[in-house]
């Protein structure tokens, strides 16, 4: 079976001013010894979303989920979840994201 290794499940953006795009890189490694495939991932939220390998992830390969978030309309803190589907056990894998969205100070 592959097996889906992340080197970390949550990012913390810290402070965001609202409006702001920001993105993370989670890398993760396939440690099992059969393709990794990522069937989908679904977002908590529409100002989230993501870009990762379409194709299968090779036993040993490493590769990354990108995670842009969209602080548009948004105020405060702000946690927003993303559910990875793969054909490993368990089947999916929770990624999370932090930010703190801040309103710009007019000058």
């Amino acid at each position: 079976l592959p097996k889906l290794a992340f080197t970390s499940t949550e990012h913390d953006f810290g402070k965001v001013i609202q409006g702001e795009g920001v993105s993370y890189s989670f890398k993760f490694k396939n440690t099992g010894n059969a393709d990794l495939v990522i069937a989908n991932i679904s977002t908590s939220c529409g100002c989230t979303a993501s870009e990762y390998p379409k194709t299968p992830v090779k036993p040993g390969q490493e590769e990354i989920i990108e995670v842009i978030f969209d602080s548009s309309g948004r105020q405060g803190f702000q946690r927003k979840t993303l559910e990875v589907a793969t054909n490993t056990q368990p089947t999916n894998t929770t990624l999370s994201i932090t930010a703190m969205v801040v309103i710009p100070e007019r000058e």
